[in-house]
């Protein structure tokens, strides 16, 4: 197989040409020496088929490397191998490229990684895709950065799964925004700890 010095030596276009099998033939200390651009170069097939130990190897400079195709061409199960060291590395545009599948496999830990930058680029129909026990991850800071379109999103199951200091932090223009079958959702521990003006603008 190739060395680390090799890697280190690939041209773009001899990356560009490396395979997913070659890919996911690469060691966890071999996978740190391909140079950003070189990672920028691979194709989405290679990518996607490099398996869960290539991308839980990337450094976080690669992920910031790695353009919206080749991020979206991931599968749920490498998302999910996403270090959360490098979940700010993805950036906003990243955040953008994942697909429904990819933000359902995302963790909750995975999510408090994330900047309020990140969440608020969150495309409604992704949000509404987190699941449950992903959206437990969210901090404070993070859903105050929600906007209101994504408020409207948000499902019943989402909402009865935040916790009471979560629910607090809800503003209330988001609030206004919830939906009937999303409100229904809030759980008897909740609804004590709404301040009148959250239960004002829940109408």
């Amino acid at each position: 197989g190739l060395t680390s010095a090799q890697l280190v030596a690939l041209s773009t276009d001899q990356a560009a040409a490396l395979t997913s099998t070659q890919l996911a033939n690469l060691t966890t200390a071999q996978v740190p020496a391909l140079q950003a651009a070189d990672v920028a170069s691979l194709s989405t097939v290679a990518v996607a088929g490099a398996g869960n130990a290539f991308v839980s190897a990337l450094s976080s400079a690669q992920v910031a490397a790695l353009i919206t195709t080749q991020i979206a061409a991931l599968t749920s199960a490498q998302i999910a191998a996403l270090p959360t060291a490098n979940m700010v590395a993805l950036g906003t545009a990243g955040v953008v490229a994942l697909t429904t599948a990819q933000a359902a496999a995302l963790s909750g830990v995975q999510l408090a990684a994330l900047t309020t930058a990140q969440v608020a680029a969150f495309e409604t129909a992704d949000l509404a895709k987190l699941t449950s026990t992903a959206v437990k991850g969210l901090t404070t800071a993070q859903l105050v950065a929600l906007t209101t379109g994504q408020a409207a999103a948000l499902t019943s199951a989402q909402l009865a799964a935040l916790s009471t200091a979560q629910i607090v932090a809800l503003e209330t223009a988001d609030l206004a925004k919830l939906s009937t079958s999303a409100v229904a959702g809030l759980t008897t521990a909740q609804i004590p700890v709404l301040t009148t003006a959250q239960i004002a603008a829940l109408g």
